[in-house]
């Protein structure tokens, strides 16, 4: 079993849920988070929106996957980010999950 964490801007909300389903995990959590950005170090003409510290409305699921379904969900992600025009992206993390009751 494995912990499956994404995330991604809330316009991706209905596309992350169809990778999810078509990925086969069935059962998944999901919360509307803040999502900054530390734009600080970037060049200033670059900084379209003259602050440092830039918000985006964000989500983010999260799942107990079984190992088969890992290689699915990452593929789909994988293949979704390759067709983006945007610089957003959908992000994936997955944590081994040593014990659970």
């Amino acid at each position: 079993m494995k912990l499956l964490l994404i995330t991604a801007v809330a316009e991706f909300e209905k596309e992350v849920k169809q990778i999810l389903k078509k990925s086969q995990v069935k059962t998944f959590s999901f919360r509307e988070v803040t999502g900054y950005r530390n734009t600080s170090e970037d060049a200033i003409e670059s900084n379209w929106f003259g602050s440092e510290m830039n918000e985006n409305e964000s989500i983010m699921f999260y799942a107990f996957v079984p190992k088969e379904n890992v290689d699915m969900v990452f593929s789909a992600i994988l293949e979704f980010n390759s067709n983006q025009e945007t610089l957003s992206h959908i992000h994936s993390a997955i944590l081994n999950i040593e014990k659970t009751n």
